[in-house]
């Protein structure tokens, strides 16, 4: 799987016995967005669908939503001694009428465990969203919603070497798999899925259902809306915070989706009983 995994000589220890082994690791690197060459953000992913993490970035900031906003996308050359590119440096080149936000004005770090550091205050990350997702009248079954773990379950190729990724799938309001993505950071799973929607001009996405592996954030509910998504479903718990913005946003949000058990916190309306 190339620079998606890597091996590492690992000593197993089972109770009383003790071997030696190969093990398959996720691989995490750096990946640095810069946006007309200046530097914006570095975060710590797991390579693959770059154009789309930056793009799908840029989207749950508020920055661009429409296709024609973004008209280059390269990697850069890395800094290396050799001068080999490294795959790490991504420049978006911006059409000239799209203004950075004054929040983004300034360089900050993400890590893979947390997408709004550097963030100065909650009301800096409440984004307005160009789609209005309360207004997105559909409905779907709970025996929709309890096939969904297993479905992306089922796409996580890399977790089945590793057991070490994050996962988030975009599916149809039938439950249909649309595409799906993992990271060692939950937020850039859902980043490469939102801008895989971005660069194939399927933004807003209306009567859609995200489904993420772990715990539903705050900043994973702002992603949803910031992409006009009007679902967010996760195999484990939301925090406080990000119940109160999908109250706020008209987002229904689903958490502890496990087998047919799960919990609907907001937006009880557009889940049925009915198959």
């Amino acid at each position: 799987m190339g620079r998606v995994t890597a091996r590492r000589r690992v000593l197993r220890v089972r109770g009383a016995a003790t071997s030696e082994r190969v093990d398959t690791l996720a691989a995490e690197e750096p990946m640095e967005i810069r946006v007309n060459g200046a530097p914006l953000t570095v975060t710590m992913r797991t390579p693959g669908d770059d154009f789309d993490l930056a793009v799908g970035f840029l989207v749950g900031e508020g920055v661009v939503h429409k296709p024609d906003q973004v008209r280059e996308i390269r990697y850069c050359a890395g800094a290396t001694d050799e001068g080999i590119n490294t795959y790490n440096v991504v420049d978006l080149a911006l059409d000239h009428d799209v203004d950075l936000p004054a929040t983004l004005e300034r360089n900050f770090y993400t890590t893979s465990s947390c997408g709004v550091c550097g963030k100065a205050s909650l009301e800096a990350v409440r984004t307005q969203s160009f789609w209005d997702v309360a207004g997105d009248a559909f409905t779907v079954s709970t025996d929709m919603l309890a096939t969904l773990p297993d479905k992306l379950r089922d796409a996580q190729r890399v977790f089945d070497s590793t057991g070490g990724l994050h996962a988030a799938g975009l599916f149809t309001s039938v439950g249909e798999l649309v595409v799906a993505r993992e990271d060692v950071g939950r937020h850039n799973a859902v980043d490469k899925v939102i801008g895989d929607a971005y660069r194939n001009g399927r933004l807003p996405l209306r009567r859609s259902v995200l489904m993420v592996s772990g715990r539903a954030s705050f900043e994973l509910v702002q992603k949803a809306v910031m992409a006009g998504i009007p679902m967010l479903a996760a195999v484990s718990a939301p925090s406080s915070l990000a119940v109160e913005l999908a109250e706020d946003a008209g987002l229904t949000l689903v958490g502890f989706l496990r087998g047919d058990s799960m919990n609907v916190y907001t937006g009880q309306h557009r889940v049925s009983r009915r198959c």
